[in-house]
């Protein structure tokens, strides 16, 4: 009888050690990172773009497994791209605020799951009265460096042909003007100075969509009244260390 008492405990406290190794080794737990996580401000009709990123915590056979993510905004249509990432890629999540919430601050709820294990961001957008008024312009400043791009920078794939969509980004300031612009691949921050020459630089940046959550490339004009050639400058000299939101 004391065998089989032995036995039963013996094989219960395998069965314990078992069930540990596997909940162990199958932890889907993972952070989740939103940039910005400040508040953004915006217009409405305007594309207000976060950024989404994912780490594994720890290991575990959910290493490297995607991850659900999915995003609210009350007051504001909302799009996710891609819907599921695995660390290494990025996710944007488009909130477009609609006219009736100018004057609000939007609450924006990004979630990402896996496994049911769950993590969220939140972020809020202020919502100003305005219109977008900088696209032309902003486009021009943009195609001073298109073709020089094009020449020594092939590996792009930033052409002439290349089509943009542009959203106005940080409304409230004036002395130096900042507009984003996203084409399949890229995102690129233009932003000019507001002052007489020799001081009109303009400056951009390059961020690869799917892959980065800050820019790897910027450039600049130094002076547009002096039609200077584009060249290459670390993003930090261009204020770009961080996307611009």
């Amino acid at each position: 009888m004391k065998r089989f008492l032995v036995l039963a405990i013996a094989l219960i406290l395998a069965a314990g050690l078992i069930a540990g190794a596997l909940f162990f080794t199958s932890s889907p737990s993972f952070s989740l990172q939103v940039i910005p996580e400040n508040t953004m401000d915006s217009i409405a009709g305007q594309r207000c773009v976060f950024l989404v990123a994912v780490a594994d915590e720890g290991q575990g056979s959910g290493e490297g497994e995607t991850v659900d993510i999915t995003a609210t905004a009350p007051g504001a249509t909302v799009t996710v791209n891609p819907q599921a990432i695995t660390p290494g890629q990025v996710a944007e999540v488009t909130v477009i605020p609609d006219k009736a919430s100018t004057g609000e601050t939007l609450t924006v709820n990004i979630k990402g799951e896996r496994g049911g294990f769950t993590q969220t961001g939140i972020s809020t957008i202020v919502v100003w009265v305005g219109e977008d008024t900088l696209e032309p312009y902003a486009a021009d400043v943009r195609d001073r460096f298109i073709p020089w791009l094009a020449t020594n920078y092939p590996e792009f794939g930033i052409t002439t042909e290349t089509e943009w969509t542009g959203t106005v980004v940080r409304p409230r300031i004036l002395v130096v003007t900042f507009y984003l612009f996203f084409s399949e691949d890229w995102e690129m921050g233009v932003s000019w100075h507001v002052t007489i020459p020799p001081h009109d630089w303009t400056r951009i940046y390059l961020r690869h969509r799917a892959t980065e959550v800050s820019p790897s490339y910027a450039f600049e004009i130094s002076s547009l009244d002096a039609q200077e050639e584009p060249h290459a400058i670390d993003p930090k000299d261009a204020f770009a260390e961080s996307v611009w939101r």
